[in-house]
């Protein structure tokens, strides 16, 4: 075992010889969407994205059903399982199975196996003072998709929502192997905030976030200042607080922001300063176009993170 539960890590590595391992997470969650088909197409991209992080391809996947036993059509979840296999087969992985259990709810999502060189593997610990921060997508998901629930969301935010989320982190993944990362994640259910905590604490480093870099999706700061901010963004900020020093300068919008639920987040890279340009320009040719520089990381402080 050479990556367990040890630092949180995005997924888990085993050894099978000198230069293969396999790396395998799982994930699932309820709707985010009320379309079945694009539902299973974020669903499978979020699970893939852990792979991912850690510089991993996805080879193989599980199918995970939660559905209830009457009042939904057998039509809607195989739907929801198209989408699931399409986008597993955007990622060059196969479908080999899966398994369903009867509930209230429905929940989808996939275990996933994929390969890593052992000796190339990227971990959420690892950064060091000097590195930059970048992070590959838009923050604000959960806001956007807060503010649908509430119909209160326009088409185009919907859609450049959707896009974000549904988009796999492949591009990104290959973009970062070509250059000396030190630490990596993807930014999701905790938020940048969250997810970043666990870079900083196991690397033993303060992780500096500029507000006025933070990329954002349209429509998010304005939904924020109207009050659509999800229970999850609360719940990370009151746990997440005391690791996070907030300058006064830093408005309350920008704060709640970096605190949203991200579903299917980009990838958070630390990669030293020198380097930080030319794989930002590698990410925006690969299909991101608002990856950016959003912070640098410094010599351990009084707290973890720091939002100035």
């Amino acid at each position: 075992m050479l990556v367990g539960i040890s630092t949180g890590d995005d997924a888990g590595v085993f050894r099978l010889r000198d230069d293969l391992a396999i790396v395998n997470t799982i994930d699932f969650f309820t709707p985010v969407v009320d379309d079945p088909y694009t539902y299973g197409q974020i669903s499978a991209a979020n699970a893939l994205s852990d792979i991912y992080a850690m510089g991993g391809r996805p080879v193989t996947a599980l199918n995970i059903v939660c559905w209830p036993q009457s009042g939904m059509p057998g039509g809607m979840l195989a739907e929801i399982l198209r989408g699931g296999a399409d986008k597993a087969r955007e990622a060059g992985a196969y479908v080999v199975g899966g398994h369903s259990v009867a509930d209230e709810e429905v929940k989808f999502g996939m275990a996933i196996t994929g390969v890593i060189d052992p000796r190339r593997i990227i971990r959420n610990v690892g950064a060091r003072p000097g590195d930059a921060l970048i992070l590959a997508k838009p923050l604000g998901t959960g806001i956007l998709m807060t503010a649908f629930k509430r119909d209160a969301l326009s088409a185009d935010q919907y859609a450049a929502a959707v896009k974000v989320m549904a988009q796999l982190n492949a591009g990104a993944a290959a973009a970062m192997l070509e250059y000396e990362v030190h630490a990596a994640t993807d930014i999701t259910g905790f938020g940048l905030m969250g997810h970043a905590s666990k870079m900083a604490a196991g690397s033993g480093v303060t992780m500096i976030f500029e507000e006025s870099d933070l990329p954002i999706l349209p429509g998010a700061i304005e939904l924020c200042r109207a009050g659509m901010i999800p229970g999850g963004g609360a719940r990370n900020r009151e746990y997440y607080a005391p690791m996070v020093r907030i300058h006064d300068e830093v408005s309350e919008v920008m704060a709640a922001l970096a605190f949203d639920p991200q579903t299917s987040g980009g990838l958070l890279i630390a990669v030293p300063d020198a380097q930080a340009i030319r794989l930002l320009a590698d990410l925006h040719g690969a299909g991101y176009p608002d990856a950016a520089v959003v912070g640098r990381v410094a010599e351990r402080g009084a707290t973890p993170l720091e939002l100035v």
